[in-house]
């Protein structure tokens, strides 16, 4: 397949020792209700065997949802394109909140601190964007900067982190936020076909925050440096991940290709490289891996080519098994994990992974 690599490096100005931006805050948030997969098939009454097999060998144990509440005849509730919308903004919003009051908390930050807001998005089309209802809701400065990526998929996270990292850059001081918010249970179509129960027995819902300053203090911070991104994109495969239009059920329906997992995992080699080229890292010097928790297949399909170990990829494996795939927010709730954990130590690196439609591989380098 064709593909197109590029590299974003900071600006040269900006690769001063010590002058970096670094992650010195990570939060989530997750809807308070969650179910496993066997709720969610009696709660839908379905029982083909094929998609009952798929939802209980999907390598996940529990999601959170905001489901609809059971229709008066005990079935499931039917919500239309303008209620998964509106569940989109108000539990989008809500859930963007919390996550970004956790960073701000670990980060030891106030909202007044908030220079630059990049907000992620792929269940639901918003305008003026997450970001200004954000604002609002939080009431953080009318001045402050924003971006929002909306539709990109679940590969985004890595696109918005590189937006706040080149803000922070370029305002020594000043504290950047990216926030990944998506209602997956937004994007739903419950219709008894194995491409919309495909979709439906992966995705969580959730909100991850992460928090980006020059002073952020050193290497015995345990705030780590983000030194580069490259990207992978494959457009022979921009088929493989998309919403349609569904005229029968009045929705936008998300459709996986069954070849995603083998198509990510063949070019997950050379994005690598390209992020390591000119580092004098190999892959063997990187201590800690971060990749998207796309489903199982695609865990193992990366996990492979790149020649990794079940425990390197041990974060992103729970967060699968305890949140299904979160969308563009998963690397962060893994990342999230890797920080609580406490084992990243100074001159330790670091590689953050995301995969998603177009298709797409986003990478990002760091050092602690």
């Amino acid at each position: 397949m064709s593909q197109a690599v590029v590299e974003l490096p900071l600006p040269v100005q900006e690769k001063r020792p010590g002058t970096r931006p670094r992650i010195v805050g990570s939060g989530i948030a997750v809807p308070e209700r969650s179910y496993s997969q066997l709720d969610v098939l009696d709660r839908y009454g379905i029982t083909d065997g094929r998609i009952r097999s798929m939802f209980l060998n999907s390598a996940i144990d529990r999601r959170h949802l905001v489901l609809p509440p059971v229709s008066p005849d005990g079935g499931p509730g039917v919500e239309t394109q303008g209620q998964l919308l509106a569940k989109h903004r108000e539990e989008g919003v809500r859930l963007a909140a919390s996550a970004v009051l956790d960073c701000l908390d670990r980060a030891n930050a106030d909202l007044s601190d908030v220079g630059y807001l990049c907000c992620v998005t792929s269940t639901g089309f918003l305008t003026p964007g997450v970001s200004a209802f954000l604002i609002r809701e939080l009431g953080l400065r009318h001045h402050t900067g924003r971006l929002d990526v909306v539709g990109m998929g679940c590969n985004a996270g890595l696109n918005g982190l590189s937006a706040a990292t080149g803000w922070a850059a370029t305002h020594p001081g000043g504290l950047a936020l990216t926030v990944c918010v998506e209602v997956c249970s937004a994007a739903y179509v419950f219709d008894g076909t194995m491409r919309s129960s495909v979709v439906n027995s992966l995705f969580g819902d959730g909100a991850a925050a992460v928090a980006l300053t020059t002073d952020g203090g050193g290497a015995d911070s345990g705030a780590p440096e983000v030194l580069k991104f490259a990207s992978c994109v494959i457009p022979d495969a921009i088929d493989a991940m998309r919403y349609d239009w569904d005229d029968e059920q009045g929705k936008f329906s998300f459709f996986l290709d069954p070849g995603v997992p083998y198509v990510v995992g063949a070019h997950a080699e050379t994005v690598v490289n390209r992020l390591l080229a000119g580092t004098g890292l190999r892959r063997s010097d990187i201590a800690h891996w971060i990749v998207h928790s796309g489903g199982k297949k695609v865990i193992d399909s990366v996990r492979v080519n790149l020649g990794l170990t079940r425990h390197d990829v041990r974060h992103t494996t729970g967060v699968l098994r305890d949140y299904g795939n979160v969308s563009s927010g998963s690397f962060l709730f893994s990342y999230k994990r890797l920080v609580d954990e406490g084992v990243a130590a100074p001159g330790d690196h670091g590689v953050l992974m995301t995969m998603g439609p177009g298709s797409t591989i986003e990478t990002a380098l760091l050092r602690y």
